[in-house]
């Protein structure tokens, strides 16, 4: 915790275990030490509004420790505060894992948090590139040039795989195994999953491997790399996509998420199985997924509205 934060009474045995939980986060969990930062701050944020709301008799558990009421009230006066739905279900996710984690340690008898429902929060459905739009961007980098040759197998590799941006920029040689046509993927968590490529982009990849790649004169294993030799940025592999979209005449915000979404999208599309399409993105939780079978609905809905001769009435 950090300075300052010394909450008394009713939450201190139990503010007491997030040191403790927060190791377990890094440790066995893996989660990297920016996410683990931001856990406890959310966590710590609800012991120093419980050490107050008892200073000042306002607290409503009858326990030992802080119960389902005392989340209510504090959902409540951080909606007060201005908070957002999705910094209130942000914060709820974290008091729900780490009271989760006293369970386990034996310190609570039961979860208080499973009783609070998340804040309801509107739905933002992902942008989507259609099967053209992607063709466009595919064909743009010019093949007879080793930039030409990176940025076309980074493009492949974002859409074959559905890669996270940091994903792409953090592959090596040696997570390419092209003879069985399979990328391995370190994702969140440091969680290994492998990834099949289809026959272009393994065809792309070992003439990029074995002619284009030795051209950056690469200092380390580092899949793509720039002229110095050294691993991509991702705000490069952003600004390129960026840039490479205009001239395909998209005029719609995308970024290397967007490749991402399309690869999940355009697979239901074509009938893959939703638990599939989860295992192949890494999601921990088929909830995650299942926001891609609501842009397949509205997409649906769009061609509906604009084709079918009874729309309009």
């Amino acid at each position: 915790m950090t300075a300052g934060a010394n909450p008394e009474g009713r939450s201190s045995r139990l503010a007491r275990l997030l040191p403790q939980w927060l190791d377990h986060l890094l440790a066995q969990r893996g989660l990297s030490p920016r996410t683990v930062e931001a856990y406890g701050r959310d966590v710590e944020n609800f012991f120093l509004y419980a050490a107050e709301a008892e200073e000042e008799g306002e607290a409503r558990g009858d326990g030992p420790f802080p119960g389902s009421r005392d989340l209510f009230l504090y959902l409540a006066w951080m909606r007060g505060r201005g908070n957002t739905g999705r910094t209130l279900a942000r914060r709820l996710s974290a008091l729900r894992a780490f009271f989760a984690f006293g369970v386990e340690e034996g310190v609570l008898a039961s979860n208080p948090a499973t009783l609070v429902e998340n804040p309801h929060l509107p739905q933002h459905l992902p942008e989507v590139l259609s099967r053209e739009e992607m063709e466009r961007l595919l064909a743009l980098p010019d093949m007879e040039s080793k930039r030409g040759w990176r940025e076309r197998c980074m493009l492949e590799l974002l859409y074959a795989a559905g890669l996270r941006v940091s994903e792409l920029c953090g592959l090596t040689v040696a997570d390419l195994d092209l003879q069985a046509g399979l990328v391995r993927v370190f994702g969140k968590g440091a969680k290994e999953r492998l990834v099949p490529l289809h026959g272009l982009a393994v065809r792309l990849l070992g003439e990029y491997l074995r002619t284009w790649r030795p051209l950056f004169h690469p200092a380390g294993t580092h899949l793509f790399v720039n002229r110095a030799g050294e691993p991509l940025s991702r705000q490069f592999i952003w600004k390129r996509i960026k840039a490479l979209a205009l001239e395909a005449g998209i005029r719609r915000p995308i970024s290397p998420h967007t490749f991402r979404h399309s690869f999940a999208t355009h697979l239901l599309e074509g009938g893959a199985d939703l638990r599939a399409v989860q295992t192949l993105l890494g999601h921990a939780d088929i909830s995650a997924t299942e926001i891609y079978t609501h842009v397949q609905a509205e997409r649906l809905r769009g061609i509906h509205r604009r084709f079918h001769p009874r729309s309009a009435s």
